[in-house]
């Protein structure tokens, strides 16, 4: 195989961060042609397609994501050939691009990324948004997975998995006082103040289902469908919540909060949803061996 030309190979990494080839044409005081026949000499010579057309955009294909990559690590590593030379310290780092719901717990994020965030070799990028947004930029190879509390179901269509990675239990917290003893599940919840999660939560269809059939009825003073707002609202103190420890893990060490009992019933489930591809990101699967390895532990 012929060697690589770089000169091809920056033209397509200067278009694939722009996204905009006449930009990119004016930018670099060249012609539009003489830069669509450079992207596609370079294609010809990997044997795929890098960039395909979308409305007035360019988007890069799941071999265009890989080159890319590459290509960044390429000129990285040029830019550090630099620095060394001049006195830094230079490293080639392989990137991770992870979706999180804007509503995931931020402990449950931190406990399942930790083996990589102090790797020197791993550069994280995390993203936060809904789950429609971030599943169309797992299509779009923007990230290379989702993390979210809800299984999604299988689209023949997107090929998605979602392979559970931690199932946490569910407990009601609330703030210390002179009767710090355990409750007694669900007989002790009548009548008392609850924050609960939004009724679109799994957890809370499972509670509700709970207590409609033993009869009890709580005083639900909010329901909140995010995960740092509920930790913030059950520190406020004014009523009991349902989260899971995790959550919460910081107020439960220091005192601010105490769990008054657990509801063996009921578990939140984090999972991480990604495709297949042809050219997986070999950090997804340390990051779910990890995960794997902790559950078994």
């Amino acid at each position: 195989m012929a060697e690589l030309n770089y000169h091809h190979l920056r033209y397509f990494w200067a278009v694939a961060h722009d996204g905009n080839l006449s930009r990119t044409a004016q930018r670099l005081h060249v012609s539009q042609s003489a830069l669509s026949v450079q992207i596609r000499k370079l294609e010809e010579q990997l044997g795929q397609n890098l960039l395909e057309r979308e409305g007035r955009r360019l988007r890069l294909t799941e071999a265009g994501r890989i080159a890319l990559d590459y290509a960044d690590t390429v000129f990285a590593a040029g830019a550090e050939l630099v620095g060394t030379l001049k006195g830094g310290v230079g490293q080639r780092r392989r990137v991770l691009r992870v979706g999180a719901l804007t509503t995931l717990s931020r402990n449950f994020q931190l406990e399942l990324l930790r083996p990589l965030i102090h790797r020197d070799d791993v550069e994280l990028v995390i993203r936060s948004a809904g789950r429609r947004e971030l599943l169309a930029q797992l299509q779009t190879h923007a990230v290379d997975l989702v993390l979210s509390n809800e299984a999604l179901p299988r689209d023949a269509g997107a090929d998605w998995y979602s392979q559970l990675v931690s199932s946490q239990p569910i407990s009601v917290v609330g703030p210390p006082s002179a009767d710090d003893g355990p409750l007694r599940f669900p007989g002790d919840l009548e009548g008392v103040r609850l924050v609960l999660p939004s009724l679109e939560s799994g957890v809370r269809e499972s509670f509700d289902r709970l207590l409609e059939f033993a009869g009890v009825r709580p005083v639900i003073l909010a329901e909140v469908d995010d995960m740092a707002m509920l930790r913030l609202v059950a520190r406020e103190g004014h009523a009991y919540a349902l989260v899971p420890p995790v959550v919460v893990r910081d107020e439960l060490r220091a005192g601010v909060l105490v769990e008054r009992c657990r509801i063996p019933e009921v578990r939140e489930r984090f999972y991480a949803i990604f495709q297949r591809r042809r050219f997986p990101n070999p950090l997804v699967r340390e990051l779910l061996e990890a995960a794997a390895g902790r559950d078994n532990e």
